[in-house]
């Protein structure tokens, strides 16, 4: 897919060009390890290391074009050099005009917010496929172009692979795409360029602020991506969420609401909450569909919405509402012969905690125990450790404290941050065990017949990374194995 290097420079802020844009770029890489003969390589300031180190790097594998925010000491004839005032916005300009602008064939929506975007953006893509759509999804579980799955490794990639797969949905005749963005997918630029159809906004709540210093910086990133939605666009937002308003401010986007407790565009009541699902009255209309909890009622309305917004006649969606299952790790459950539920949910924010283990609490009858084990991962946000800890004490019968995925830090410590949030009342309650696993087999082992064990925070993830390794792990498939040990 050979380009000429002037052609894919269209709309890039450019600050200066040493050499001649008359060359052609074969490929595009940020990682200089994949740049080969006549490739561009684009020098990106990370986190951990520094792009501009590697230009030398690039350019004895092969790269004939360096994209940088500040030029190298050393300029080699042949090379040409440009240099643009931000790499991460010039990423995503090169991506979408060397895959010719992907998603301007497709119709585009993104999902943003806190909580939820993955179940909203995978129920949408199931939607469509039974509406007899060719679809894709880019999502935190699996990126999906209409039938051919591929593994996701962030929530919201980077430009060039968003832009890759949204050109393979493109050749694959698809019409849709759903796509979740992440606040840093928004802040580092990944989802500049592209041109959205709609936009919808879940909620707001403690998250992410091991990368954002502050809630309203958080909050800010994400109504950015609501500022650059085209009028052309929709808005869609949960209205009982205070933020909702928040994002409306700047955006030229056709203004939509959602909600259970205010007024708005599309509202429902719950009319029954059971562990097989919802009776839900949307827009004056009865449903029941196979999801659990006041969250995922918010998540239906949403998906509602968004497939009305898109041209889908109310009744059907509301039909096919009906036929939608769970997505992975998203309170996904079984029961075991001698009928202790097991829960599995991603959940690893204070917020998303509270809102399972409540959906739990409001469902259960009071005369079984709920068991929940829960950890929280290194290298992230320190000051929800103690928060989920004492949330999971207070509204469990027993809580195991456990490891997620503690990256490179030290699972004790981890552990240590969480226990001190537990409050006095709840400590005969709570006991730690830093090996998940052997955490999860105590839970089974303490249940009884007709108990509930909760097992958040990993939810989908078939891994447990620990020093920089991944390792194998199932949540739901230790819990499965472990009671179907104890049945034996």
């Amino acid at each position: 897919m050979d380009k000429l290097l002037k052609d894919i420079l269209y709309k890039v802020a450019i600050e200066a060009v040493k050499g001649s844009t008359e060359v052609v770029v074969r490929k595009i890489a940020f990682d200089s390890r994949k740049i080969g003969e006549d490739d561009l390589f684009i020098a990106i300031k990370g986190t951990l290391s520094d792009g501009h180190d590697f230009i030398e790097k690039a350019i004895n594998q092969g790269a004939t074009t360096i994209v940088c925010e500040t030029f190298p000491n050393l300029i080699i004839t042949g090379v040409t050099y440009i240099q643009v005032k931000d790499a991460n916005s010039a990423l995503a300009c090169l991506a979408t005009n060397f895959y010719e602008n992907p998603s301007a064939k497709l119709r585009l929506v993104g999902i943003t917010g806190t909580n939820g975007k993955t179940t909203i953006a995978s129920l949408l893509y199931q939607l469509f496929k039974k509406a007899g759509y060719k679809v894709g999804l880019l999502s935190t579980v699996k990126i999906m172009v209409d039938d051919v799955e591929f593994k996701a490794t962030h929530t919201t990639p980077d430009s060039l692979t968003i832009n890759f797969y949204l050109n393979e949905m493109v050749k694959a005749n698809c019409e849709f795409c759903f796509m979740e963005v992440s606040s840093h997918g928004i802040h580092q630029k990944r989802s500049e360029g592209l041109q959205f159809e709609g936009g919808v906004f879940t909620n707001l709540t403690h998250d992410h602020l091991d990368y954002h210093p502050t809630f309203a910086e958080y909050r800010d990133v994400k109504k950015t991506f609501f500022d650059n939605l085209p009028k052309t666009a929709f808005a869609l937002t949960n209205s009982d969420d205070k933020n909702g308003a928040v994002m409306f401010q700047n955006t030229n986007a056709r203004k939509l609401t959602y909600a259970l407790k205010n007024y708005a565009d599309y509202r429902a009541q719950i009319l029954e909450s059971q562990l097989s699902g919802l009776l839900l009255k949307v827009n004056d209309q009865e449903v029941w569909v196979r999801l659990i909890g006041t969250f995922n009622a918010y998540n239906v309305l949403a998906i509602f919405g968004t497939a009305v917004e898109l041209g889908l006649d109310k009744l059907e969606v509301l039909r096919l509402l009906s036929k939608l299952e769970s997505v992975s790790g998203r309170f996904q459950y079984i029961v075991s012969d001698n009928k202790i539920t097991a829960i599995v949910d991603y959940a690893h924010t204070p917020d998303a905690l509270e809102n399972v283990l409540k959906t739990i609490n409001d469902i259960r009858t009071k005369n079984e125990q709920l068991i929940t084990v829960v950890g929280c991962g290194g290298d992230r946000d320190k000051t929800k450790r103690p928060i989920m800890a004492n949330c999971a004490a207070t509204l469990s019968d027993k809580v195991i404290l456990t490891s997620d995925n503690p990256r490179s830090e030290d699972p004790e410590t981890i552990l240590s941050e969480m226990e001190a949030g537990v409050e006095p009342q709840h400590f005969k309650k709570t006991v730690t065990i830093s090996d998940r696993k052997q955490a999860i087999k105590t839970a089974c082992q303490m249940a009884q017949p007709n108990d509930i064990i909760l097992i958040a925070g990993k939810g989908h993830e078939t891994y447990q990374e620990i020093k920089g390794v991944k390792y194998d792990f199932d949540d739901m498939a230790l819990v499965t194995a472990f009671l179907t040990q104890l049945e034996a």
